[in-house]
């Protein structure tokens, strides 16, 4: 009896052994995803995204005089866990797009544009600008420093509710025009 303890403690002890190291590979794993995914390079390497590429490097937050760059996934990919988890799974779509040929092209991509950045702006409002206040926080501005304009803008934006997406859609990314206005061309 004490021969069979001492096997299953043995056994208990490598099969424990084992899954703990195979978590810590599965997590080593999960994690170099999670950043390789979140890389410049990464979110612009489909075709469709060389026009949205573009734009981005002629922005503010690809170039300013601070010298302070944003990335794609600082603007589009949450921090807390669940949140970029969900943001992950749900960008997957994106891939399948490309893949199926749905946005393959600039043309294609422009023809769902408007509704594509909806889709953004609305996630943007649903979490009160949550990644855009990574680095931008009202509590934290100098009004002073901006100009009398843009303190009275951002003093009345704080008083009634707004979050950065209501007044800056466009920063990034050429706004796109909604489909009534693009019929009007």
């Amino acid at each position: 009896m004490r021969r069979l303890t001492a096997i299953l403690k043995l056994k208990a002890f490598w099969v424990g052994t084992a899954v703990f190291a195979g978590g810590v590979v599965f997590a080593g794993a999960g994690s170099e995803f999670m950043h390789q995914t979140n890389t410049n390079e990464f979110c612009v390497s489909c075709h469709s995204m060389s026009t949205v590429n573009e734009e981005y490097m002629a922005s503010i937050h690809f170039r300013n005089a601070a010298g302070v760059q944003a990335t794609c996934a600082d603007c589009h990919v949450p921090e807390p866990l669940g949140p970029l988890l969900a943001a992950k799974v749900i960008a997957s779509k994106d891939v399948y797009h490309e893949i199926a040929g749905t946005i393959d092209t600039r043309e294609k991509f422009e023809a769902r544009r408007w509704k594509l950045a909806n889709v953004v702006w609305d996630k943007m409002e649903a979490t009160n600008s949550r990644e855009c206040r990574t680095c931008h926080g009202f509590e934290h501005m100098d009004h002073k420093a901006q100009g009398r304009k843009v303190a009275r803008r951002h003093t009345r934006a704080v008083e009634s509710g707004k979050t950065c997406i209501n007044c800056h859609k466009g920063v990034a990314h050429v706004e796109p025009l909604p489909p009534e206005d693009v019929a009007l061309r």
